[in-house]
């Protein structure tokens, strides 16, 4: 294998280990998915802040925010009321049965979408310690001139999920015909996103 090849595979295996994890983002994602609303360009600005985030961290900016923990308790806190806000919501969608197709949601503009999944992104601080730290610093360690082959393998992965991630949720759709599995959906998104909320709560106590 050529240290070309290896350092693109590293780059995309290791991205791709790391944002498979079920999350705030990939649920958003998965649910606008569902809808077929906006996805193109959710897919395309979730990978995008990807790339920029790794090309960042790869750049020696995840050095710069480490040494500023400051920062991580503000965004962890901004981020647990965002989350907390958010997990509520899917909560009371799961309560209305009225609302529970994907004829008879309300749809969302375009900008609205783009802001939440900015939300999602940026109020996360997972992000950085993922993208920014950990791909920084495995970005780092490889030889200088294969880096941009490892920042383009790691992009590459997160575009690929994404897309899969939003195009392959119409694979589901006849599933989601029935208001029971909305329900079951918004019960685990207000879940997931609660127990983020209070994780990144507990997090910024325990310092």
């Amino acid at each position: 294998m050529s240290e070309t090849l290896a350092a693109f595979l590293a780059g995309f295996l290791l991205s791709g280990a790391l944002i498979m994890a079920i999350g705030a983002q990939n649920l958003f994602v998965l649910r606008q998915g569902l809808r077929r609303e906006h996805v193109a360009p959710i897919v395309l600005f979730c990978g995008t802040i990807d790339a920029l985030l790794i090309i960042a961290g790869v750049a020696g900016i995840g050095a710069v925010l480490a040494a500023i923990p400051q920062l991580t308790i503000a965004l962890s806190l901004g981020g647990a009321a965002f989350l907390a806000w958010y997990g509520v919501s899917a909560l009371r969608r799961m309560a209305r049965p009225s609302s529970m197709s994907i004829a008879g949601t309300q749809s969302i503009t375009l900008s609205r979408a783009l802001g939440t999944a900015a939300a999602f992104t940026f109020l996360n601080p997972h992000v950085y310690l993922d993208t920014v730290l950990l791909m920084g610093a495995a970005g780092s360690a490889q030889p200088h001139d294969l880096r941009p082959i490892f920042v383009t393998g790691a992009a590459l992965a997160s575009f690929t999920w994404f897309a899969a991630l939003g195009y392959g949720a119409r694979l589901l759709a006849p599933l989601f015909v029935k208001p029971a599995a909305w329900r079951v959906l918004d019960a685990i998104v207000g879940i997931v996103m609660l127990s983020l909320a209070a994780s990144l709560v507990a997090r910024v106590l325990a310092h």
